[in-house]
Protein backbone atom coordinates (compact mmCIF):
# COMPACT_ATOMS: atom_id res chain seq x y z
CA UNK A 1 0.00 0.00 0.00
CA UNK A 2 3.33 5.04 -0.59
CA UNK A 3 5.00 8.65 -0.47
CA UNK A 4 3.82 7.68 3.12
CA UNK A 5 5.29 4.96 4.39
CA UNK A 6 3.57 1.30 3.70
CA UNK A 7 1.70 0.65 7.43
CA UNK A 8 1.28 -2.85 7.71
CA UNK A 9 -1.63 -3.82 9.59
CA UNK A 10 1.61 -4.88 11.89
CA UNK A 11 2.47 -0.97 12.01
CA UNK A 12 -1.47 0.07 12.87
CA UNK A 13 -1.94 -1.25 16.26
CA UNK A 14 -4.49 1.19 18.72
CA UNK A 15 -4.43 3.30 21.76
CA UNK A 16 -7.67 5.66 23.05
CA UNK A 17 -4.61 7.57 25.49
CA UNK A 18 -2.88 10.26 23.82
CA UNK A 19 -0.31 9.09 21.81
CA UNK A 20 2.63 7.43 23.13
CA UNK A 21 1.68 8.59 26.80
CA UNK A 22 2.86 6.36 29.45
CA UNK A 23 3.86 2.83 26.51
CA UNK A 24 6.53 0.67 27.57
CA UNK A 25 7.38 -0.07 24.06
CA UNK A 26 8.67 -4.03 23.59
CA UNK A 27 10.24 -4.83 19.87
CA UNK A 28 8.16 -7.36 18.12
CA UNK A 29 10.15 -7.16 14.90
CA UNK A 30 13.33 -6.02 13.68
CA UNK A 31 14.95 -5.61 10.18
CA UNK A 32 17.19 -2.93 8.23
CA UNK A 33 16.11 0.28 8.42
CA UNK A 34 12.83 -0.01 10.51
CA UNK A 35 11.62 -1.38 14.10
CA UNK A 36 7.91 -2.50 15.03
CA UNK A 37 7.25 -2.22 18.76
CA UNK A 38 3.94 -3.24 20.83
CA UNK A 39 3.14 -1.82 24.21
CA UNK A 40 2.13 -4.55 26.02
CA UNK A 41 0.30 -3.27 29.22
CA UNK A 42 -1.85 -1.60 26.73
CA UNK A 43 -3.70 -4.25 25.14
CA UNK A 44 -7.25 -4.58 26.08
CA UNK A 45 -10.51 -6.00 25.35
CA UNK A 46 -13.18 -3.49 23.79
CA UNK A 47 -17.03 -2.93 24.32
CA UNK A 48 -17.50 -5.19 21.18
CA UNK A 49 -15.21 -8.19 22.49
CA UNK A 50 -12.53 -7.18 19.79
CA UNK A 51 -8.76 -6.54 21.34
CA UNK A 52 -6.82 -3.06 21.08
CA UNK A 53 -3.40 -2.37 21.68
CA UNK A 54 -0.79 0.37 21.39
CA UNK A 55 2.36 0.34 18.93
CA UNK A 56 4.09 1.68 16.69
CA UNK A 57 6.64 1.77 13.46
CA UNK A 58 10.35 3.52 14.37
CA UNK A 59 12.27 4.27 11.30
CA UNK A 60 15.83 4.51 11.31
CA UNK A 61 16.12 7.28 8.45
CA UNK A 62 13.21 9.99 8.07
CA UNK A 63 10.59 10.71 5.20
CA UNK A 64 8.74 13.34 4.12
CA UNK A 65 5.08 13.57 4.76
CA UNK A 66 3.66 14.64 1.65
CA UNK A 67 0.55 16.46 3.72
CA UNK A 68 3.00 18.86 5.47
CA UNK A 69 5.69 18.77 3.57
CA UNK A 70 7.71 18.34 6.93
CA UNK A 71 9.31 14.24 7.66
CA UNK A 72 8.58 12.27 10.22
CA UNK A 73 10.17 9.08 11.53
CA UNK A 74 7.55 7.68 14.27
CA UNK A 75 4.35 6.02 13.80
CA UNK A 76 2.00 5.39 15.94
CA UNK A 77 -1.36 3.96 14.70
CA UNK A 78 -4.37 2.48 16.06
CA UNK A 79 -6.09 -1.31 14.95
CA UNK A 80 -8.64 -3.41 16.71
CA UNK A 81 -8.14 -7.25 16.19
CA UNK A 82 -10.88 -9.83 16.12
CA UNK A 83 -8.89 -12.37 17.65
CA UNK A 84 -11.64 -14.76 15.96
CA UNK A 85 -11.42 -14.30 12.64
CA UNK A 86 -7.83 -13.07 12.30
CA UNK A 87 -8.79 -9.48 11.06
CA UNK A 88 -7.84 -6.36 11.78
CA UNK A 89 -9.49 -2.59 11.55
CA UNK A 90 -7.30 0.47 11.62
CA UNK A 91 -8.96 3.54 13.35
CA UNK A 92 -6.34 6.24 13.82
CA UNK A 93 -2.29 7.16 12.99
CA UNK A 94 -0.26 9.78 14.50
CA UNK A 95 2.92 10.48 12.83
CA UNK A 96 5.97 11.91 14.62
CA UNK A 97 9.41 13.73 13.73
CA UNK A 98 10.84 12.24 16.93
CA UNK A 99 10.32 10.66 19.85
CA UNK A 100 7.44 12.55 21.26
CA UNK A 101 7.84 15.64 19.09
CA UNK A 102 3.98 15.23 17.01
CA UNK A 103 3.50 16.23 13.74
CA UNK A 104 0.05 15.51 13.65
CA UNK A 105 -2.44 12.85 13.99
CA UNK A 106 -5.44 11.50 11.82
CA UNK A 107 -9.10 9.67 11.99
CA UNK A 108 -9.73 6.73 9.34
CA UNK A 109 -13.27 7.25 8.91
CA UNK A 110 -13.62 4.50 6.74
CA UNK A 111 -12.65 1.00 8.83
CA UNK A 112 -12.42 -1.87 6.90
CA UNK A 113 -12.06 -5.44 8.40
CA UNK A 114 -8.56 -7.07 6.42
CA UNK A 115 -7.17 -10.47 6.76
CA UNK A 116 -4.32 -11.38 8.60
CA UNK A 117 -2.48 -13.40 6.67
CA UNK A 118 -0.32 -16.33 8.45
CA UNK A 119 3.51 -16.11 8.72
CA UNK A 120 3.30 -12.12 7.34
CA UNK A 121 4.36 -9.52 10.20
CA UNK A 122 0.90 -8.99 10.78
CA UNK A 123 0.55 -12.50 12.26
CA UNK A 124 3.12 -11.78 15.11
CA UNK A 125 1.19 -9.22 16.13
CA UNK A 126 -1.97 -10.43 15.80
CA UNK A 127 -0.26 -13.66 18.03
CA UNK A 128 1.01 -11.17 20.98
CA UNK A 129 -2.57 -9.18 20.93
CA UNK A 130 -4.53 -12.26 21.20
CA UNK A 131 -2.77 -14.21 23.08
CA UNK A 132 -4.21 -14.88 26.55
CA UNK A 133 -2.23 -13.56 29.48
CA UNK A 134 -1.54 -15.57 32.83
CA UNK A 135 -3.92 -15.21 35.50
CA UNK A 136 -6.78 -17.84 36.96
CA UNK A 137 -9.31 -16.80 33.87
CA UNK A 138 -6.50 -18.45 31.28
CA UNK A 139 -5.94 -21.72 33.40
CA UNK A 140 -9.40 -21.66 33.25
CA UNK A 141 -10.45 -21.40 29.71
CA UNK A 142 -7.55 -23.49 28.83
CA UNK A 143 -9.31 -26.39 31.07
CA UNK A 144 -12.46 -25.45 29.07
CA UNK A 145 -10.55 -26.11 25.92
CA UNK A 146 -8.80 -29.30 27.02
CA UNK A 147 -12.58 -30.51 28.45
CA UNK A 148 -14.12 -29.64 24.85
CA UNK A 149 -10.86 -31.53 23.25
CA UNK A 150 -11.15 -34.63 25.55
CA UNK A 151 -14.64 -34.88 24.39
CA UNK A 152 -14.51 -34.70 21.07
CA UNK A 153 -11.47 -36.96 21.29
CA UNK A 154 -14.26 -39.88 23.02
CA UNK A 155 -16.95 -39.02 20.66
CA UNK A 156 -14.58 -39.80 17.63
CA UNK A 157 -12.76 -42.71 19.26
CA UNK A 158 -16.52 -43.76 19.65
CA UNK A 159 -17.22 -42.98 15.93
CA UNK A 160 -14.49 -45.14 14.42
CA UNK A 161 -15.24 -47.76 16.93
CA UNK A 162 -18.92 -48.22 15.24
CA UNK A 163 -17.31 -47.41 11.65
CA UNK A 164 -15.22 -50.23 12.41
CA UNK A 165 -17.85 -52.83 13.45
CA UNK A 166 -19.77 -51.58 10.67
CA UNK A 167 -16.63 -52.80 8.19
CA UNK A 168 -16.18 -55.70 10.03
CA UNK A 169 -19.84 -56.89 9.79
CA UNK A 170 -19.88 -56.19 6.10
CA UNK A 171 -16.31 -58.17 5.17
CA UNK A 172 -18.69 -61.08 7.24
CA UNK A 173 -15.91 -61.42 10.29
CA UNK A 174 -16.54 -62.20 13.24
CA UNK A 175 -15.27 -60.36 16.64
CA UNK A 176 -16.52 -60.54 20.30
CA UNK A 177 -17.98 -57.66 20.22
CA UNK A 178 -20.31 -58.58 17.22
CA UNK A 179 -23.88 -60.21 18.45
CA UNK A 180 -23.95 -63.88 17.04
CA UNK A 181 -27.55 -63.15 16.14
CA UNK A 182 -26.83 -60.44 13.18
CA UNK A 183 -23.82 -62.04 12.19
CA UNK A 184 -23.81 -63.80 8.54
CA UNK A 185 -23.05 -67.96 8.53
CA UNK A 186 -19.58 -68.45 7.26
CA UNK A 187 -19.08 -69.83 3.78
CA UNK A 188 -18.32 -72.87 3.21
CA UNK A 189 -14.32 -73.58 1.95
CA UNK A 190 -15.11 -73.95 -1.57
CA UNK A 191 -17.26 -71.08 -1.60
CA UNK A 192 -15.19 -68.19 -3.45
CA UNK A 193 -14.95 -65.11 -0.74
CA UNK A 194 -17.07 -61.78 -1.69
CA UNK A 195 -15.43 -58.68 -2.85
CA UNK A 196 -16.04 -57.26 0.94
CA UNK A 197 -14.59 -60.53 2.46
CA UNK A 198 -11.22 -60.16 0.18
CA UNK A 199 -10.56 -55.92 1.18
CA UNK A 200 -9.14 -54.61 4.92
CA UNK A 201 -11.71 -53.20 6.68
CA UNK A 202 -11.00 -49.54 6.51
CA UNK A 203 -12.61 -46.57 8.53
CA UNK A 204 -12.09 -44.01 5.98
CA UNK A 205 -13.80 -46.05 3.08
CA UNK A 206 -17.25 -45.23 4.76
CA UNK A 207 -18.68 -42.52 3.53
CA UNK A 208 -20.62 -39.58 6.09
CA UNK A 209 -24.32 -39.61 5.00
CA UNK A 210 -25.05 -36.67 3.07
CA UNK A 211 -26.01 -32.88 4.87
CA UNK A 212 -29.76 -32.14 4.80
CA UNK A 213 -31.01 -29.48 3.19
CA UNK A 214 -29.77 -26.34 4.49
CA UNK A 215 -26.66 -28.14 6.52
CA UNK A 216 -23.00 -27.32 6.54
CA UNK A 217 -21.18 -31.37 4.98
CA UNK A 218 -18.68 -32.85 7.38
CA UNK A 219 -16.10 -31.95 5.25
CA UNK A 220 -16.84 -28.28 4.80
CA UNK A 221 -17.05 -28.47 9.13
CA UNK A 222 -13.42 -30.28 8.66
CA UNK A 223 -12.06 -27.16 6.80
CA UNK A 224 -11.79 -25.05 10.01
CA UNK A 225 -12.10 -22.12 7.69
CA UNK A 226 -9.03 -23.19 5.79
CA UNK A 227 -9.83 -21.49 2.56
CA UNK A 228 -8.49 -23.03 -1.07
CA UNK A 229 -9.46 -22.81 -4.61
CA UNK A 230 -10.56 -26.09 -4.94
CA UNK A 231 -12.57 -28.98 -3.12
CA UNK A 232 -14.42 -28.77 0.08
CA UNK A 233 -12.94 -24.84 1.12
CA UNK A 234 -13.16 -23.77 -2.12
CA UNK A 235 -15.12 -20.75 -3.71
CA UNK A 236 -18.57 -22.09 -3.18
CA UNK A 237 -18.19 -22.91 0.37
CA UNK A 238 -16.79 -19.81 1.22
CA UNK A 239 -19.20 -18.35 2.68
CA UNK A 240 -20.13 -21.24 5.26
CA UNK A 241 -16.10 -21.70 6.67
CA UNK A 242 -16.52 -18.85 9.13
CA UNK A 243 -19.48 -16.86 10.04
CA UNK A 244 -17.49 -13.73 8.60
CA UNK A 245 -16.71 -14.96 5.47
CA UNK A 246 -20.68 -14.73 5.05
CA UNK A 247 -20.10 -11.75 2.64
CA UNK A 248 -18.28 -14.02 0.06
CA UNK A 249 -21.72 -15.59 -0.34
CA UNK A 250 -24.23 -12.72 0.47
CA UNK A 251 -22.24 -9.51 -0.71
CA UNK A 252 -23.95 -7.97 -3.99
CA UNK A 253 -20.85 -6.35 -4.61
CA UNK A 254 -18.41 -9.30 -5.26
CA UNK A 255 -15.73 -9.60 -7.32
CA UNK A 256 -14.20 -10.64 -9.79
CA UNK A 257 -16.98 -9.88 -12.83
CA UNK A 258 -17.46 -10.47 -16.72
CA UNK A 259 -16.76 -6.32 -17.54
CA UNK A 260 -19.18 -5.79 -20.17
CA UNK A 261 -22.09 -2.88 -21.00
CA UNK A 262 -20.16 -0.44 -19.53
CA UNK A 263 -20.86 3.02 -20.34
CA UNK A 264 -18.02 4.74 -22.35
CA UNK A 265 -16.95 8.08 -20.69
CA UNK A 266 -14.45 10.39 -20.35
CA UNK A 267 -12.86 9.04 -17.33
CA UNK A 268 -10.17 10.90 -14.96
CA UNK A 269 -6.64 9.75 -15.86
CA UNK A 270 -4.77 7.36 -13.36
CA UNK A 271 -1.91 9.34 -11.94
CA UNK A 272 0.67 6.82 -11.53
CA UNK A 273 3.33 7.97 -9.41
CA UNK A 274 5.61 4.41 -9.26
CA UNK A 275 9.53 4.46 -8.27
CA UNK A 276 11.95 1.98 -8.30
CA UNK A 277 12.11 0.22 -4.33
CA UNK A 278 14.01 -2.20 -2.95
CA UNK A 279 11.25 -5.35 -2.49
CA UNK A 280 9.98 -8.49 -0.74
CA UNK A 281 8.38 -11.54 -2.14
CA UNK A 282 6.54 -14.33 -0.29
CA UNK A 283 4.41 -17.49 -1.52
CA UNK A 284 1.50 -17.02 1.21
CA UNK A 285 0.01 -20.30 -0.16
CA UNK A 286 -2.69 -18.46 -2.31
CA UNK A 287 -0.68 -16.23 -4.63
CA UNK A 288 3.01 -15.13 -4.89
CA UNK A 289 3.38 -11.98 -3.49
CA UNK A 290 5.47 -8.61 -3.93
CA UNK A 291 5.94 -6.05 -1.14
CA UNK A 292 6.96 -2.58 -2.35
CA UNK A 293 6.88 1.27 -1.05
CA UNK A 294 7.30 4.36 -2.32
CA UNK A 295 4.53 3.86 -5.28
CA UNK A 296 1.37 5.64 -5.24
CA UNK A 297 -1.57 6.38 -7.14
CA UNK A 298 -3.81 9.36 -7.53
CA UNK A 299 -7.36 9.63 -8.92
CA UNK A 300 -10.74 11.63 -8.32
CA UNK A 301 -8.99 13.64 -5.55
CA UNK A 302 -7.31 11.25 -3.37
CA UNK A 303 -4.31 9.16 -2.83
CA UNK A 304 -3.66 5.37 -2.84
CA UNK A 305 -0.28 4.31 -1.79
CA UNK A 306 0.67 0.82 -3.47
CA UNK A 307 1.64 -1.83 -0.86
CA UNK A 308 1.81 -5.16 -2.77
CA UNK A 309 1.11 -7.16 -5.65
CA UNK A 310 -0.14 -10.53 -6.90
CA UNK A 311 -0.74 -12.91 -9.78
CA UNK A 312 -3.85 -15.01 -10.29
CA UNK A 313 -3.96 -17.93 -12.89
CA UNK A 314 -6.15 -17.68 -15.11
CA UNK A 315 -6.98 -13.62 -14.79
CA UNK A 316 -10.20 -13.85 -12.42
CA UNK A 317 -11.42 -10.92 -14.14
CA UNK A 318 -13.15 -11.09 -17.53
CA UNK A 319 -13.60 -8.49 -20.44
CA UNK A 320 -17.08 -9.47 -22.84
CA UNK A 321 -16.59 -13.03 -21.32
CA UNK A 322 -12.79 -13.21 -22.25
CA UNK A 323 -10.56 -14.60 -19.70
CA UNK A 324 -6.76 -13.87 -19.82
CA UNK A 325 -3.73 -16.19 -18.97
CA UNK A 326 -2.85 -14.41 -15.94
CA UNK A 327 -3.62 -10.91 -14.07
CA UNK A 328 -1.55 -8.85 -11.73
CA UNK A 329 -3.50 -7.41 -9.14
CA UNK A 330 -1.67 -3.62 -7.55
CA UNK A 331 -3.17 -3.55 -4.32
CA UNK A 332 -3.29 0.34 -2.83
CA UNK A 333 -4.82 1.95 0.60
CA UNK A 334 -5.72 5.44 0.71
CA UNK A 335 -4.96 7.12 4.09
CA UNK A 336 -8.52 6.49 5.35
CA UNK A 337 -8.56 2.81 4.91
CA UNK A 338 -10.19 2.75 1.25
CA UNK A 339 -8.41 0.25 -0.81
CA UNK A 340 -7.66 0.53 -4.90
CA UNK A 341 -6.87 -2.63 -6.89
CA UNK A 342 -5.50 -2.15 -10.07
CA UNK A 343 -5.54 -4.77 -12.37
CA UNK A 344 -2.82 -5.54 -15.07
CA UNK A 345 -4.19 -8.05 -17.37
CA UNK A 346 -1.43 -10.75 -19.05
CA UNK A 347 -1.35 -12.28 -22.13
CA UNK A 348 1.62 -14.89 -23.34
CA UNK A 349 4.16 -13.04 -25.57
CA UNK A 350 7.31 -11.46 -24.51
CA UNK A 351 9.64 -11.83 -21.54
CA UNK A 352 8.14 -9.52 -18.90
CA UNK A 353 11.23 -7.53 -16.93
CA UNK A 354 9.29 -7.28 -13.47
CA UNK A 355 7.46 -10.71 -13.63
CA UNK A 356 10.96 -12.13 -14.07
CA UNK A 357 12.72 -10.70 -11.15
CA UNK A 358 10.13 -11.55 -9.27
CA UNK A 359 10.45 -15.12 -10.57
CA UNK A 360 14.16 -14.83 -9.66
CA UNK A 361 13.83 -14.26 -6.56
CA UNK A 362 10.82 -16.70 -4.96
CA UNK A 363 11.41 -18.35 -1.86
CA UNK A 364 12.48 -21.94 -1.60
CA UNK A 365 9.64 -22.11 1.16
CA UNK A 366 6.16 -21.10 1.29
CA UNK A 367 5.34 -18.33 3.87
CA UNK A 368 9.38 -17.70 3.70
CA UNK A 369 10.08 -13.98 2.63
CA UNK A 370 13.29 -13.02 0.34
CA UNK A 371 14.41 -9.40 0.14
CA UNK A 372 16.81 -9.24 -2.36
CA UNK A 373 19.60 -6.65 -0.77
CA UNK A 374 20.72 -4.14 -3.25
CA UNK A 375 17.95 -4.71 -5.47
CA UNK A 376 15.16 -2.46 -6.92
CA UNK A 377 11.58 -3.28 -8.63
CA UNK A 378 9.98 -0.95 -11.20
CA UNK A 379 7.05 -1.55 -11.23
CA UNK A 380 6.05 1.20 -13.87
CA UNK A 381 6.85 -1.29 -16.01
CA UNK A 382 4.36 -3.91 -15.54
CA UNK A 383 2.35 -1.25 -17.20
CA UNK A 384 1.20 -1.13 -20.34
CA UNK A 385 1.73 1.88 -22.50
CA UNK A 386 -1.85 2.78 -22.53
CA UNK A 387 -3.60 3.18 -19.15
CA UNK A 388 -7.53 3.97 -20.02
CA UNK A 389 -9.46 1.14 -17.68
CA UNK A 390 -12.83 0.25 -16.99
CA UNK A 391 -14.21 0.72 -13.40
CA UNK A 392 -16.33 -0.81 -11.01
CA UNK A 393 -17.18 -0.94 -7.29
CA UNK A 394 -16.16 -4.31 -5.97
CA UNK A 395 -14.69 -6.78 -3.16
CA UNK A 396 -11.64 -8.38 -2.27
CA UNK A 397 -11.60 -11.57 -4.15
CA UNK A 398 -10.43 -13.39 -1.17
CA UNK A 399 -11.48 -14.20 2.37
CA UNK A 400 -13.28 -12.56 3.66
CA UNK A 401 -14.22 -10.86 0.42
CA UNK A 402 -15.10 -7.35 1.87
CA UNK A 403 -16.46 -5.02 -0.46
CA UNK A 404 -16.06 -1.22 -0.91
CA UNK A 405 -12.98 -1.87 -3.34
CA UNK A 406 -12.52 0.37 -6.18
CA UNK A 407 -11.24 -1.50 -9.19
CA UNK A 408 -8.92 -0.42 -11.86
CA UNK A 409 -8.84 -3.16 -15.05
CA UNK A 410 -6.31 -1.59 -17.43
CA UNK A 411 -8.13 -2.71 -20.87
CA UNK A 412 -4.47 -2.96 -22.63
CA UNK A 413 -3.14 -6.20 -21.88
CA UNK A 414 0.44 -6.64 -20.89
CA UNK A 415 2.82 -9.48 -22.05
CA UNK A 416 4.41 -12.63 -20.00
CA UNK A 417 6.47 -14.99 -21.91
CA UNK A 418 5.14 -19.05 -21.92
CA UNK A 419 8.30 -19.69 -19.98
CA UNK A 420 7.17 -17.12 -17.03
CA UNK A 421 3.52 -18.48 -17.41
CA UNK A 422 5.05 -22.19 -16.70
CA UNK A 423 6.73 -21.36 -13.68
CA UNK A 424 3.76 -19.65 -12.47
CA UNK A 425 1.83 -22.91 -13.09
CA UNK A 426 3.60 -25.31 -11.25
CA UNK A 427 2.91 -23.41 -8.13
CA UNK A 428 -0.96 -22.51 -8.66
CA UNK A 429 -2.79 -24.57 -11.53
CA UNK A 430 -5.56 -22.45 -11.02
CA UNK A 431 -6.03 -19.41 -7.92
CA UNK A 432 -8.63 -17.87 -9.40
CA UNK A 433 -12.17 -17.29 -7.99
CA UNK A 434 -14.74 -17.53 -10.39
CA UNK A 435 -17.11 -14.59 -11.41
CA UNK A 436 -19.15 -13.41 -9.44
CA UNK A 437 -22.87 -11.57 -10.01
CA UNK A 438 -23.10 -8.14 -11.47
CA UNK A 439 -26.36 -7.11 -9.90
CA UNK A 440 -26.70 -4.23 -12.23
CA UNK A 441 -23.61 -2.11 -10.81
CA UNK A 442 -22.35 0.49 -13.03
CA UNK A 443 -19.30 0.01 -15.05
CA UNK A 444 -17.67 2.82 -16.78
CA UNK A 445 -14.90 2.69 -19.59
CA UNK A 446 -12.65 4.91 -20.89
CA UNK A 447 -13.79 6.81 -24.34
Amino acid sequence: MHPVIRLSSAFLVLSLLPPGVGAAWQVISAEPGKRVEIDRASIRKDETGKSVAQGRIVLEKPIVDPKTSSSYRIVEAVNRYDCASRSYSTLKRSYFKDEGDLLREEEVKVQIEMPVRTGMLDDKLLREVCRPKPGPDAATAASKVADKVNQAAGELRKANEALVQKEVKRANLQTPNVDKAEAEPRSSPAAKPTAAAAMPARVHSARPAAPRPGETSPAIAHAHGHWAYEGEGGPDNWGKLKPEYATCATGKRQSPIDIRDGFRVDLEPIQFVYRPSQFRVVDNGHTVQVEVSGSSISLLGRSYDLTQFHFHRPSEERVNGKAFDMVAHLVHRAEDGRIAVVAVLLEKGLENPVIQSVWNNLPLEKNEYVTPPELSIDVSQLLPQDHSYYTYMGSLTTPPCSEGVLWLVLRQPQQISPEQLAIFSRLYRNNARPVQPNFARMIKESR
